[in-house]
C-alpha cells in the first residue's frame, strides 16, 4: 500500500469485517532504516451507523475559520458513569439500543463528530478521566488540538478544554472547585458570609463537587489578543435554581478576578452546561448582570431553603447561539441548558452552525441514539474579534 501521509485513516465500507494491520519502518530519509514493527487491530472493522445527526452540520464546518475568527464548540458528551447504569438503560434512555450506549460505540461516534467540526476551541462536560486520556487526547491531538482536564473529585468525570495549537498558546490555568473556593478564597468572603445565614443551603452548596475550568489563551498570530475561556457544568437538580445561582456567582467572581485583575480587560468566552433554561434566574443573572433578592429562584426548593440575596457581575454577556428550543433531548425532558456566552464588548458572532433538525433528533425517538452519542447537542459558532 502507499504509505499514509495523514495521521488519521478512515476505513471504507469495503474493509468492514476485516482487521487492520499497521506496518511501520523507521527511517531517517537517507539510506538508514530500522527493523519494521507491526500492530494489528484487536477487532474487525465494524459498519458505522449510517447517517448521523452531525453529518449535515459537518457541511458547514469542513473548513476551519480564518485567523481573525475562532470556532467554539460546547458539548456535554454524557459520561459513561451515567450512561451505563441500570437506571439509565431502563428508565432514562429505554429507547436507545443497548449497544449504542456502550462506551466504545459512543466514543467512535464522538471522535468522528468532533473531528468534523474543525474547531479552534472545544469545551466539553461530563468527560470521564479515562475517556479524556485514552480516547480524546490522542484523537484530537491528531487534528491539531491540545487538551486540558479538570476532574470533579467525587464523580470521576469532569471538564475538558481543547484548543488549536497553531492558533493559540496557553498562558495560564485558573481552575477551581466551587465549594473549596467559596470556603477558602477571600474573593468570595462576602458571598460566603451571606450564605452562612442559610445553613441548609450552605451545606447543599458545599456538598456539590461542581468545578470551573478557566484557561487563558494567547493568539499565535497576534500576541496582543488574549482570551479567557471558562467552562463549567452546574448542579443538575430541577429544583436547584438557588444552588445554581450561588455557583454561577462564584464562577463570575472568579472569572472577573482572572479577566479583570490578572489579565486586565481580556475578553471572556464562557461555555457549559448550565442546567438552566432561558426563563431561569441563572440565565437572567448571566445576561443582565443582576439578580434581585426577591427573585423566585431563591425559593426554588421551597421555603425551608429560601436564601434571598442580591447579586451582580460586571460583564456584558450574550448567548452566541441564542436560545434554541432545546440542547438536551431525552424521553422525559427537552430544553435549552447549554450556552456559549461571549463578551459582547470584544467579540461578535460571525455564524452559528445550525442545530440538527427536529426530525433528525427524533428519528430514534430521543437522544442518545444509534446516530448521536450524547443526550445533549453540541453548540458551535464562529466568533470574531471586534
Amino acid at each position: 500500500e502507499a504509505p499514509g501521509s495523514e495521521r488519521v485513516f478512515t476505513p471504507s465500507n469495503a474493509l468492514v469485517g476485516l482487521r487492520l494491520k499497521l506496518r511501520c519502518t523507521p527511517g531517517d530519509g537517507t539510506q538508514r532504516y530500522g527493523p519494521p514493527r507491526e500492530v494489528e487491530s484487536s477487532g474487525p472493522v465494524e459498519a458505522g451507523p449510517g447517517a448521523c445527526t452531525f453529518d449535515s452540520r459537518h457541511l458547514y464546518t469542513k473548513k476551519g475559520c480564518g485567523p481573525g475568527s475562532v470556532r467554539a464548540v460546547s458539548y456535554n458528551i454524557l459520561a459513561d458513569t451515567y450512561a451505563q447504569t441500570e437506571f439509565s438503560r431502563t428508565v432514562l434512555y429505554p429507547y436507545c439500543a443497548p449497544y449504542a450506549l456502550e462506551l466504545d460505540y459512543r466514543q467512535n461516534l464522538l471522535k468522528k463528530e468532533l473531528a468534523g467540526y474543525s474547531a479552534d476551541l472545544i469545551c466539553l462536560q461530563e468527560v470521564d478521566k479515562s475517556v479524556f486520556v485514552d480516547s480524546l487526547v490522542p484523537a484530537l491531538d491528531a487534528f491539531g488540538l491540545e487538551g486540558l482536564f479538570k476532574i470533579k473529585e467525587k464523580q470521576h468525570e469532569g471538564l475538558a478544554t481543547f484548543y488549536r495549537r497553531d492558533k493559540f498558546s496557553l498562558l495560564g490555568q485558573h481552575d477551581i472547585a466551587f465549594s473549596e473556593a467559596l470556603l477558602s478564597d477571600p474573593l468570595h468572603k462576602e458571598l460566603c458570609d451571606k450564605l452562612a445565614k442559610y445553613p441548609s443551603v450552605q451545606e447543599k452548596v458545599l456538598q456539590r463537587s461542581s468545578v470551573l475550568q478557566v484557561s487563558v489563551l494567547q493568539s499565535a498570530t497576534d500576541p496582543s489578543r488574549k482570551i479567557c475561556v471558562a467552562n463549567t457544568h452546574l448542579y443538575w437538580h430541577p429544583k436547584g435554581g438557588n444552588i445554581r445561582l450561588i455557583q454561577i456567582a462564584v464562577a463570575l467572581s472568579h472569572i472577573k478576578h482572572v479577566a479583570c485583575d490578572l489579565y486586565p480587560s481580556i475578553p471572556v468566552i464562557f461555555c457549559g452546561d448550565f442546567n438552566s433554561t432561558p426563563s431561569s434566574g441563572t440565565y437572567s443573572f448571566i445576561i443582565s448582570g443582576v439578580i434581585a433578592e426577591d427573585h423566585e429562584d431563591w425559593v426554588s426548593n421551597g421555603e425551608d431553603e429560601r436564601c434571598n440575596m442580591p447579586l451582580s457581575h460586571p460583564f456584558k454577556l450574550l448567548s452566541a447561539c441564542g436560545e434554541p428550543a432545546y440542547t438536551n433531548y431525552v424521553g422525559g425532558f427537552h430544553g435549552c441548558l447549554d450556552y456559549i456566552f461571549i463578551d459582547k464588548n470584544a467579540l461578535e458572532v460571525e455564524q452559528v452552525i445550525p442545530l440538527p433538525s427536529h426530525e433528525e433528533v427524533t428519528t430514534h425517538q430521543a437522544l442518545p441514539s444509534v446516530s448521536h452519542p450524547s443526550d445533549h447537542i453540541a453548540l458551535i459558532c464562529d466568533l470574531k474579534w471586534k
